[in-house]
């Protein structure tokens, strides 16, 4: 499976969970802090023309409300599968951004997680990390 490597960082949605409060549930309708869910960004044309990832370099296949990526942490090898809930995170506003630990970097942010999901890869108090995204 083809994979992309970038940064993955964290955001809310929906009803409240950990740090987050109630917010919006996001360009699906369904995005909630304490599901394991992710903001693409081309979950669609209009989403696409906000994030532009492919300013960055990244040629990502336009991916619909519900498709599941598998997201790795590359700082530790933690994986977690989630679905597309959202639009984000806007890619090409971080194309010169670099995470890493260790050996291990990702440039630019390439996935948004739930807190929910992100704490099951990753302390949200690290707010980014290096990742591969499975895309194929």
């Amino acid at each position: 499976m083809a994979a992309a490597i970038g940064e993955v960082s964290w955001f809310c949605c929906g009803t409240a969970w950990g740090p987050c409060g109630t917010t919006a549930h996001g360009a699906c309708g369904t995005c909630n802090s304490g599901s394991r869910q992710h903001a693409w960004p081309n979950a669609s044309t209009a989403c696409f023309n906000i994030t532009r990832p492919d300013l960055c370099g990244f040629g990502f296949s336009q991916r619909g409300c519900g498709f599941v990526h598998a997201t790795t942490n590359l700082c530790n090898g933690a994986v977690v599968r989630t679905s597309i809930a959202d639009c984000g995170p806007n890619t090409h506003l971080f194309c010169g951004e670099r995470t890493c630990c260790g050996s291990a970097c990702g440039t630019a942010r390439i996935i948004d997680l739930t807190p929910s999901a992100y704490s099951a890869i990753a302390s949200l108090s690290t707010g980014l990390r290096p990742c591969s995204v499975d895309v194929g």
